[in-house]
């Protein structure tokens, strides 16, 4: 997670920063010697994740939302980088509960974006995006230039709408962007997701896992210490002024497999698996994408590699949240 001194001395912004991804960005660039402010509303984050920070000379927490424009530019107003991680992570919400990513995906963005550009001191903005801007893709491992995109989800279609006013503003007003579209990103801290919630499901009943669809779908997963390599790669290498990458792992894993490495992990013999069938041909729910692989040659071009692949990735989450959990 090394960043190089890349970051020392600079003053970066983290939105969601006490958030899953966002609070191991935090710990990376505190790390690295950087000024550190974080904004986050606390609804999906928890100060317990950047506890180490708080009261160093270095760092700020500052609890505000996006979508409120006092906090946005009391958050902006000198720093010359931004994290954008803030947003709702729960794909399944979108379904019955759109209006939500709409404002705190695509609003709380668009806000961020006119702050940056009335301040006027921001160089440059990564963004985390996601691998569901791309819908059930007929090309796996699935590129960058892969398209048209049709994401099945509304959080899918969130994203893809932020990227979209995020290459807008860099163009226009001149700063750069990185735009990372995830896998699925696990590890420590986890408060959402396949592993956090088997988990949760197996320690109110040991003897049996309802397991959402049919156990068939299969995706990428990359534990959160090779998406922060990553991401600080792309910032030290790449030199367009709007860069996408994937970050993802090179292999996949279904979710029966994943639910035999959790139950192995927690001791637990015999238990029975139970699934639900799902819906649209085995998903887990409505805009949940079946098949997910997405092609890192570009990420890799630059000299990364993942150093976990997907179910080394799985297990250690497993181990670190059940460590949490005690």
């Amino acid at each position: 997670m090394d960043s190089k001194g890349l970051m020392t001395g600079r003053s970066v912004l983290v939105t969601g920063g006490a958030g899953f991804i966002g609070s191991h960005i935090v710990d990376a660039l505190m790390i690295d010697g950087a000024e550190v402010q974080v904004i986050d509303n606390l609804s999906n984050g928890t100060l317990k994740n950047i506890k180490r920070w708080l009261g160093h000379p270095s760092f700020k927490f500052i609890k505000g939302d996006l979508l409120n424009r006092n906090d946005v530019e009391a958050a902006t107003e000198k720093c010359e980088a931004v994290f954008h991680l803030a947003a709702n992570p729960e794909v399944r919400i979108g379904f019955s509960t759109p209006e939500i990513h709409f404002e705190q995906n695509v609003i709380s963005t668009y806000r961020l974006l006119e702050a940056l550009r009335r301040s006027g001191s921001s160089e440059i903005l990564v963004f985390t995006s996601s691998s569901t801007v791309y819908g059930d893709a007929s090309e796996i491992p699935t590129p960058e230039d892969y398209g048209p995109l049709k994401p099945i989800s509304i959080y899918g279609a969130s994203k893809l709408a932020s990227e979209a006013l995020i290459s807008s503003f860099a163009q226009t007003y001149g700063f750069k962007a990185i735009i990372c579209r995830l896998a699925n990103i696990i590890g420590p801290r986890s408060r959402h997701g396949v592993i956090y919630d088997f988990i949760r499901k197996l320690k109110s009943n040991p003897q049996e896992l309802e397991i959402l669809g049919d156990g068939t779908q299969t995706k990428s997963y990359l534990y959160i210490d090779d998406c922060v390599s990553a991401m600080l790669t792309i910032l030290e290498k790449s030199r367009r002024k709007v860069e996408i990458f994937n970050i993802g792992s090179e292999d996949w894993i279904n979710v029966k497999k994943i639910a035999e490495i959790v139950t192995e992990e927690m001791g637990l013999k015999n238990v029975s698996f139970r699934f639900t069938g799902g819906v649209d041909g085995g998903r887990g729910w409505k805009g949940d994408v079946k098949y997910m692989l997405l092609s890192i040659e570009r990420l890799k071009s630059l000299g990364w590699r993942p150093k976990l692949n997907s179910a080394e990735a799985v297990r250690k989450t497993a181990k670190e949240i059940l460590k949490e959990g005690r």
